[in-house]
């Protein structure tokens, strides 16, 4: 195996005494890891797609786990009523597979007695209820598994865009 020497300025060697320390003792397992992230998020990059970040699992805000990935965005949809809106996007990975990210937004209640202007207003007796809300990420392989999994009117916008090099390179 062929030996690097790799300079370290002095301000970095606290860092790089860390990264050692996280991958128990392997100073060369860091720098390595490191490296093919780097690589493969810039080669993406120059493909064309960029790194995309998502929060998955019920509730709202920081609480949920963040999941990344490597794409380009296809679509958006969003379909709401009075109490709740679910927002459906669609994602193209550097692998060709198709991401799912899908959130609702909490479900809001509010429940009264009261009719007419009174209810309108918010007057009398109220009692409101909510849930959390939820988001989830769902990876497919294909165009017709994706077909199955989102609202016809998305895949519609999807699959027109789906087969489209997220960069075209012109000879200009």
């Amino acid at each position: 195996m062929p030996n690097k020497t790799i300079y370290v300025a002095d301000k970095d060697l606290d860092l790089y005494n860390r990264a050692q320390e996280l991958a128990g003792g392997n100073l060369s397992k860091a720098i390595s890891t490191a490296l093919k992230r780097y690589v493969d998020a810039e080669e993406g990059r120059l493909e064309g797609y960029e790194e995309i970040t998502v929060r998955v699992g019920p509730g709202t805000g920081s609480k949920r786990q963040r999941q990344r990935f490597t794409g380009v965005k296809l679509g958006e949809w969003i379909r709401s009523d009075n109490n709740t809106a679910e927002i459906c996007r669609v994602y193209r990975a550097r692998s060709g597979k198709f991401v799912i990210h899908t959130e609702k937004t909490p479900d809001f209640v509010q429940v009264t007695a009261e009719t007419g202007w009174r209810k309108f207003l918010g007057l009398g007796e109220q009692f409101y209820g909510s849930t959390t809300g939820e988001s989830t990420l769902e990876v497919v392989e294909t165009l017709a598994e994706l077909k199955a999994k989102i609202p016809p009117e998305l895949y519609s916008m999807v699959a027109a865009s789906a087969e489209a090099p997220p960069v075209q390179d012109l000879d200009i």
